[in-house]
């Protein structure tokens, strides 16, 4: 099913205060060598719910650094409400999940460019193999 106007703005509009809020978040917190950023954000359509992914560089350490955002979730979604607070009626509950599509994409390629490429060498796909 597709997104509404409506689901579409709110996203937006969650998706760049999320980021500056979690922003604030590590800076206060003195995290270094760290980058997170709101990859994406979906909104159900009753408006009560938003996802929000997370992508975390580097990528070794995105497993924590979820896991302690989702623990100090209601902290970031009260900070969140306050800054759409003019914009929204109401805030909707965030949930939080690792964007890993960055290494998704980044394994593909370095399979395409490696020796294991399946358009070069079809003899590695069982199921490509001509008889």
């Amino acid at each position: 099913m597709e997104e509404s106007n409506r689901q579409k703005k709110i996203s937006g509009i969650l998706q760049e205060d999320i980021s500056s809020v979690i922003q604030d978040y590590l800076r206060k917190n003195t995290v270094k060598n760290l980058l997170v950023s709101v990859t994406k954000v979906t909104v159900t359509p009753d408006l009560g719910y938003a996802k929000a992914y997370l992508s975390v560089f580097p990528a070794d350490k995105a497993a924590a650094v979820v896991q302690e955002i989702v623990e100090i979730g209601p902290e970031l979604r009260h900070q969140v409400a306050a800054k759409v607070r003019h914009q929204l009626r109401r805030m909707p509950e965030l949930q939080f999940f690792n964007d890993d599509s960055l290494e998704y994409m980044d394994q593909i390629d370095k399979e395409l460019k490696g020796l294991n490429n399946p358009i070069d060498n079809p003899d590695i796909l069982p199921r490509r193999k001509k008889s």
